[in-house]
């Protein structure tokens, strides 16, 4: 395809427009959908943290009163097994993916031990309230490991939920910064574009000044082609016009050319007949001679005439083709 065209630039600069416009779309859609799960993610991360300390508050609520009940704890663990799993390998059912990255993936993993330490330490206390045969030492020894791991399972999870939150901040900010980027590709298109469409205005004009230069020309006898650099559509249409003014151009030469040769065959056939008549008063005493010459001169004169004939057409031709110019222009100034 050729681009030295209007009709290719315009093509060019509307996919262009289209292309980025779409690119800006499809970013701006795909960072909404990405803050949504990256929002759930922090979310369930930051739940975890949660119900660490609510595990814990509830051991230390039980170890403090005679009710045993273990719903509340058994309903926390089970949903911090739940969410770690789904952080660790991923949950069709939420949207949830595995960890983005290796050090997010280490420390889910760190989690998961502390996590195992954490729950066989929750197994072991509900283990020595319902049969009550533990003694106190023993008990407060759980709870005080209980308190530590705790702590430092809390830690952990802290970490984990800013590794989360600074990977999806890093993620929107890329994404945002890809968005600038197209945005500054629209704006330097915008302004090719405008100069684009400037330097096409300016070529139309100046093919409209050359034609208006051309047919508002005083000098009938030779007409000035137009010479542009511009759009091939432009340049096919100084082509033809060119064309014409080279066919205008011939015919009027030819003719200019014509009339003055003419006029010098008049001339050599009036001098021609002048010497003939010289002749024929020398030889008038001479009946055959005379009849002979007078048959040249007939012949001479008519010659002569015929030239005069077409001097006179071809004079009407130059005129004709003078009244065409003078007729463009005062249809033009019109």
């Amino acid at each position: 395809m050729k681009t030295n065209t209007i009709s290719s630039k315009i093509k060019i600069i509307g996919i262009l427009f289209v292309v980025l416009m779409t690119s800006i779309i499809l970013t701006t859609i795909y960072l909404n959908e990405k803050n949504k799960k990256d929002a759930l993610v922090i979310n369930i991360a930051g739940k975890e943290r949660m119900l660490t300390q609510k595990i814990s508050k509830n051991i230390f609520y039980l170890y403090h009163n005679s009710n045993i009940s273990f719903t509340e704890l058994d309903t926390a663990t089970i949903e911090f097994i739940y969410n770690l799993n789904s952080l660790k390998n991923g949950n069709n059912l939420t949207g949830i993916q595995k960890a983005p990255t290796a050090l997010i993936a280490n420390q889910i993993s760190k989690v998961d031990i502390l996590w195992n330490t954490f729950y066989l330490n929750i197994n072991d206390f509900k283990e020595h309230i319902i049969n009550k045969s533990t003694t106190k030492p023993r008990l407060k020894n759980i709870i005080n490991s209980v308190y530590i791991t705790n702590n430092t399972l809390l830690n952990e999870v802290d970490k984990l939920v800013s590794m989360y939150t600074s990977y999806s901040e890093e993620k929107t900010d890329y994404i945002r910064y890809i968005q600038y980027i197209f945005g500054l590709m629209i704006i330097s298109l915008i302004f090719y574009s405008f100069f684009q469409l400037r330097a096409m205005e300016d070529n139309v004009k100046k093919f409209f000044e050359f034609s208006k230069r051309l047919t508002e020309s005083s000098d009938n006898t030779h007409l000035e082609p137009i010479h542009i650099e511009a759009e091939k559509e432009i340049i096919d249409a100084s082509d033809t016009i060119n064309c014409f003014i080279s066919k205008i151009n011939s015919a009027m030469d030819y003719s200019s050319i014509a009339i003055e040769q003419s006029k010098n065959a008049s001339v050599k056939l009036e001098e021609i007949t002048e010497e003939f008549n010289n002749i024929i008063t020398q030889l008038k005493h001479s009946n055959e001679i005379s009849n002979k010459l007078n048959k040249s001169e007939d012949i001479v004169i008519q010659s002569h005439e015929d030239l005069i004939n077409t001097t006179k057409k071809l004079q009407l031709l130059k005129e004709e083709l003078d009244a065409l110019l003078k007729t463009c222009n005062i249809n033009n100034n019109k």
